[in-house]
């Protein structure tokens, strides 16, 4: 995200539906973990001999090309007909398998179906659903429980260490966590204009003000200039300097039982192309790409720091646009991945492998966050280009504003969905330039849905049409843009 022009140098649901009659099975679910499938059932109309019923079928991980629903009536009732399905009863058994022009039901999908039956005595609904073999409606990991002294502990404890399962972020028990929080922008920019290390308040209450929010993750933006202690750079505000901050801003954000991500925000390298943020060779604006003469020496440098705490997760590089740059979509990613010489770039660019390769040759064996083109707007070819991570610890990250390309839910499920089917997905940062909340109302609806992550930008007082920023206070005094975000995190459990 770019910055409010502030300083001189600144450039910038619920499974169960509304039903007349019966509603049974509610989704249950761990913290942050996602059923494998979720279905909503309600009785529609019931006359003394007969009933209507209606089924919704949710397909919550990797998509398939043909589905089969069973579940038991135990009541008695037998099955006569039935709609957008082929619907067949054996006993108490019934089976609703997709017809040939509905087979298809791909991750974050949904098929509505219906059936008639007659019933006497009792229609008692069912209570457990099964889509091709697994059970909806329940975690898709066994849920921890919670007389159990081995559970994961209270966030008070301190924030789990964390790695990659599959599709999810988990701990060190294997629960799956999402990621839900703010970013803290100011380690950023404050240093390379010569003015301090971080904007506003970092002490112990105003971190327990984020964590008053119910935020479980504190996104802390850098500035490889800074952290390196480069000559550009007040030693007061670089080097060791800046590097103990940054520690200690990690402490007192863990201290709260939550868990710090060190990003990458802004780095060396003079770009004057399309879309450049500044003109400047300095860390002072976001450029297309990182850059070999510094980036991997900065990530090299923090992973060492870092390494030995699996509480801490690393997100390579803000938002890169190496797309805009170059003149075809294989040219950008392909500099995305692999760095080198781009076209439109006139410095040699560190690709993600690169910073990923810097990382693990440390032994450090942290998340690792990989947003993708477009400032990290555009996933469409995440998969494709994915680096190699020898740990199996990559997480992809994306970024979405009001204004950006993809910023409705069409472009969420063509391009995000089949992203999060695979890796853990993260949405680093979330806003409009509203001063209102409506827009990341729907985007933290779509990844609850979804059981996914994403973090507000920003926990800084600006002006929340500019900023945009959460909060008009350090005491954690929402904006009206901030209220929202808010308020949906107090309103999650954990």
């Amino acid at each position: 995200m770019r910055h409010p022009p502030r300083l001189p140098l600144l450039v910038i649901g619920a499974a169960a539906a509304a039903l007349v009659g019966t509603a049974v099975a509610p989704v249950v679910t761990a913290s942050g973990a996602a059923p494998a499938c979720t279905v909503e059932y309600s009785v529609t109309s019931q006359w003394d001999s007969g009933f209507q019923s209606a089924v919704k079928v949710t397909n919550n991980t990797a998509p398939v090309s043909s589905w089969s629903l069973t579940f038991d009536l135990a009541g008695g009732q037998k099955v006569s007909q039935g709609w957008n399905a082929k619907w067949s009863q054996s006993g108490t058994t019934v089976t609703a398998a997709n017809e040939s022009w509905n087979g298809s039901l791909g991750t974050g999908a949904s098929i509505s179906a219906g059936f008639l039956a007659s019933w006497s005595g009792s229609n008692a609904a069912p209570t457990a659903f099964k889509l091709n073999g697994t059970t909806c409606n329940v975690d898709s990991e066994p849920s921890p429980d919670p007389t159990d002294p081995t559970d994961p502990p209270d966030p008070t404890d301190g924030p789990p260490a964390l790695k990659v399962s599959g599709n999810k972020l988990v701990d060190e028990k294997g629960a799956t966590r999402r990621l839900l929080g703010v970013n803290r922008s100011g380690g950023e920019f404050m240093c390379v204009q010569g003015y301090g290390i971080f904007d506003g308040p970092v002490d112990d209450a105003s971190v327990k003000a984020i964590a008053d929010w119910n935020a479980n993750t504190v996104r802390i933006p850098l500035n490889e200039e800074c952290w390196l202690g480069l000559s550009n750079i007040k030693p007061e505000y670089g080097g060791a300097n800046y590097i103990s901050a940054v520690k200690d801003l990690v402490a007192k954000v863990k201290a709260h039982g939550m868990t710090p991500m060190l990003e990458l925000h802004w780095s060396h390298g003079q770009y004057t192309g399309n879309s450049a943020g500044c003109s400047d060779v300095h860390a002072t604006c976001q450029k297309p790409m990182p850059n070999m003469q510094y980036t991997p020496s900065f990530w090299a440098s923090v992973a060492s720091t870092f390494k030995d705490d699996a509480t801490v997760v690393f997100d390579l590089f803000n938002e890169p646009y190496p797309d805009r740059a170059t003149s075809t979509a294989t040219q950008a990613w392909t500099c995305w991945r692999d760095g080198g010489t781009c076209p439109g770039i006139g410095y040699e660019v560190a690709g993600m492998q690169d910073l990923i390769d810097a990382i693990r040759d440390t032994g450090a064996t942290n998340p690792i966050l990989a947003g993708g083109l477009a400032y990290s707007n555009d996933l469409s070819q995440w998969l494709t280009y994915k680096p190699n991570d020898p740990t199996g610890n990559l997480v992809a990250a994306w970024h979405v504003y009001n204004f950006n390309t993809c910023s409705d839910e069409s472009c969420w499920n063509s391009t995000l969905a089949p992203v999060a089917a695979q890796v853990p997905l993260v949405a680093g940062e979330i806003g409009e330039n509203t001063c209102a909340h409506s827009f990341i109302d729907r985007v933290m609806a779509w990844f609850d849905e979804r059981d996914l992550s994403y973090l507000g930008w920003t926990w800084n007082t600006w002006n929340c049409n500019s900023g945009p920023a959460l909060i008009s206070n350090y005491d954690g005094t929402p904006t009206s843009f901030g209220i929202g975000l808010r308020d949906h995190l107090r309103s999650l459990d954990g």
